[in-house]
């Protein structure tokens, strides 16, 4: 009875050992798994970053954050009376060309203008009267929360 046993399994690993080997029909997935956990730690750390935009000390208000589903144009006032269109110092009398270069819905554009907290007031008024004359009506003041405390 040992040896018909032993016949057996001899058998069968000659029987393994003559078939081809048939590709394996599964797809490794935990390389791709580390390559995207990694891509996600890498643009969860990368995206505060690019928000930089001009240095400005904003106002603080009690006005609630606004709900916006495109990205507004920002003319900015820092505290040296510079004006900046997006991340680019221009001219006064600039303001409305280069808007109505960039604007891609016409007057209805949104734009935002950001005056820092020490810029003369008179800069930030002129650069709004600008472009309120230009015909743009969705025109708004940027600031931040107040911070209780």
């Amino acid at each position: 009875m040992g040896m018909s046993m032993q016949g057996a399994a001899g058998r069968q690993s000659s029987r393994r050992r003559g078939r081809r080997m048939q590709p394996m029909s599964e797809i490794n997935v935990t390389p791709f798994v580390d390559v995207m956990l990694v891509l996600l730690i890498i643009f969860m750390v990368a995206a505060p970053l690019l928000t930089v935009g001009v240095p400005i000390d904003l106002p603080e208000t009690e006005a609630k954050a606004l709900n916006s589903d495109t990205q507004p144009i920002t003319v900015s006032v820092n505290a040296e009376g510079g004006i900046f269109l997006q991340e680019t110092e221009i001219a006064l009398n600039e303001v409305v060309p280069k808007l109505e270069a960039i604007s891609t819905t016409g007057f209805s554009e949104r734009i935002y203008v950001r005056g820092d907290a020490n810029a003369d007031y008179g800069t930030v008024m002129k650069v709004m009267a600008r472009i309120s004359a230009a015909g743009y009506k969705n025109l708004g003041l940027v600031t931040q929360q107040e911070q209780d405390g």
